[in-house]
């Protein structure tokens, strides 16, 4: 997928030499990849992936429905390693799940700005969390989410940019163009290259 890249000489050559990406698959249960979203959110993935087992098992048959999450106290979400916020934004998610439609013939059928103001309307949902739902799991391919610290440090890093401030915010959108209409692999580009750099 880097030859979507060619015209963009100073990342082409960045990401060329990285194992090639694939699009990722749909996603069609949306109610559990927001839950899960902000289970990992700000942690590594190997203990987001423990916290994360350790709340699947709070439920039957390892699934936490709807009911059964909004119904679950605060403290008992908290016995397998979610904070205090976290166990309360999931809860509002599953408490927006059983009144506002998240199937995934509805949330597909919408525009990503509108995706992004119908999530964001769940407390705990920022506009990053409802970004990553449009590239990992609705595979919407011109996402550029210009708020995620890696792609930023990225940009700079390989742009060598100085600038900060609104300044800096437009000089990465200014680049980020150049990658229209495949922003959504740009940035995972990005990802995978920071990680090459560690």
């Amino acid at each position: 997928m880097q030859y979507l890249f060619t015209h963009d000489l100073v990342f082409h050559s960045a990401i060329e030499p990285l194992t090639p990406l694939e699009a990722p698959a749909l996603q069609s249960d949306l109610y559990l990849s927001l839950v899960r979203a902000i289970v990992y959110q700000q942690l590594s993935g190997k203990v987001a992936n423990v916290i994360f087992t350790r709340f699947l098992n709070l439920f039957h048959e390892q699934y936490p429905t709807q009911t059964l999450l909004h119904q679950m106290p605060v403290e008992q979400l908290r016995t397998v390693g979610l904070s205090n916020a976290k166990a309360n934004y999931v809860k509002n998610i599953a408490e927006f799940a059983l009144y506002n439609n998240l199937s995934f013939e509805h949330i597909n059928a919408l525009s990503d700005e509108d995706i992004v103001q119908h999530l964001t309307q769940i407390k705990g949902v920022g506009k990053w969390t409802a970004q990553m739902l449009l590239i990992f799991d609705l595979a919407r391919p011109d996402v550029f989410p210009i708020n995620d610290l890696a792609v930023r440090n990225a940009v700079v890093k390989l742009y060598s940019l100085t600038d900060t401030g609104k300044q800096l915010d437009q000089q990465i959108l200014n680049i980020a163009q150049n990658w229209q209409p495949n922003r959504s692999m740009a940035a995972r580009y990005l990802w995978h290259w920071l990680d090459t750099q560690k």
